[in-house]
């Protein structure tokens, strides 16, 4: 699956998620720093499911309907660095169809997968 990790996805769970088979883009080796917008129109640009910790792309995505290929949410907060790496594999292993073009939440006991609503534009 090919992934664009934001700035605040762990090195470690980029490497882990590429030796396992992933297609990752690493926003902090390739262009830290850039904009939330830059950082949603880069992964619309590849394709790519975003994995990221920072709520606005929530915001960005389901809130303001931008358009996107799917966005990840981790908020595993308090879980080592290697416990998040296997919690988000499973997930990605599990579910990946289901996060394309969806707004997912990923924490330690739960996943909510939002899909696209239809639009109501006439």
């Amino acid at each position: 699956m090919k992934l664009l990790a934001d700035e605040n996805l762990n090195c470690i769970i980029t490497r882990d998620l590429r030796n396992a088979g992933h297609e990752v883009i690493s926003i902090s080796e390739d262009s830290p720093g850039i904009p939330d917008e830059q950082v949603l129109e880069l992964a619309n640009r590849h394709g790519a499911l975003l994995l990221t910790g920072d709520k606005d792309f929530g915001e960005m995505a389901y809130r303001q309907k931008l358009v996107h290929h799917g966005v990840t949410l981790i908020r595993l907060a308090g879980l080592r660095t290697d416990e998040k790496s296997r919690i988000l594999q499973k997930v990605l292993e599990m579910h990946g169809d289901e996060l394309k073009k969806s707004f997912t939440v990923i924490a330690p006991n739960q996943i909510r997968i939002r899909k696209p609503q239809p639009s109501t534009d006439h």
